[in-house]
């Protein structure tokens, strides 16, 4: 079953900047002078990423539709409360990660039991892309202008509405036609989700860089961290999915 991935994508906005920028830092924060890093930030992505591997376990063993849909509607929901109280990410942002852990896990235990070696070649794939996308960054060959970034989140924006209603759909039983079928249409459609999914890489790239300079409280570190995260785990679901249309079955 293809991914219906959620539309909860914490998604990091230029005015999601200057907002956490113009608020008075929780007090704590302004007499330790505790601003968000570039560091900082990297550092919460692994701790979240490690929490997200250790729930997938569970999932992995326990691989069902509940699990996968617990994972979903629970990250979703995680991700909307987080996104209007960016102050309490370092709470939320690693319910969010055992949640989506419990989704990659169990959807991971499904494709595996269907396809032979996709697993290994998803996750390749994805780390490959992730640090190709990494270096075109930092080398500036892909710079994240406000053009760029605005044509990003709307594709985005466009994608996650499209999976909602996928997912509203999916649970009264209707499936919704060329978008998780395998005919070159769907395999199509997956490629520029793909494709939108890796340029959201340099975005996210970006939001560290940008936090830090427009110094921000170091709670956005989790903020941050969480975005790509997610990030992460869709390239991931897709890369899933376009793999096992490709495979024939």
């Amino acid at each position: 079953m293809r991914d219906f991935f959620k539309s909860n994508n914490p998604l990091i906005k230029e005015e999601t900047l200057k907002k956490q920028t113009a608020q008075p830092l929780d007090s704590e924060l302004v007499y330790s002078g505790d601003l968000m890093t570039v560091s900082g930030a990297v550092n919460k992505t692994f701790i979240l990423f490690g929490i997200m591997l250790a729930a997938s376990t569970i999932g992995w063993m326990f691989p069902s539709k509940f699990m996968m849909l617990g994972g979903v509607i629970g990250g979703a929901v995680i991700s909307f409360i987080t996104a209007k109280n960016p102050s309490k990410s370092p709470v939320f942002a690693p319910i969010f990660a055992i949640c989506e852990g419990l989704f990659v896990g169990s959807i991971s235990a499904i494709y595996s039991y269907m396809f032979d070696g996709i697993i290994f070649q998803a996750v390749t794939l994805t780390f490959g892309i992730l640090f190709t996308m990494l270096f075109l960054y930092k080398t500036g060959i892909i710079k994240v202008t406000e053009k760029f970034r605005s044509m990003v989140m709307m594709a985005v924006g466009g994608i996650m509405l499209v999976y909602m209603v996928e997912l509203g759909l999916y649970m009264f039983g209707i499936d919704v036609p060329f978008l998780h079928d395998q005919s070159m249409i769907g395999i199509g459609i997956s490629l520029v989700i793909v494709g939108v999914a890796s340029l959201k890489l340099a975005v996210d790239f970006d939001d560290f860089d940008k936090g830090e300079k427009m110094r921000t409280p170091a709670y956005m570190e989790w903020y941050f961290g969480m975005g790509l995260l997610f990030t992460i785990i869709w390239l991931y679901s897709e890369l899933l999915y376009l793999l096992s249309a490709f495979s024939g079955d």
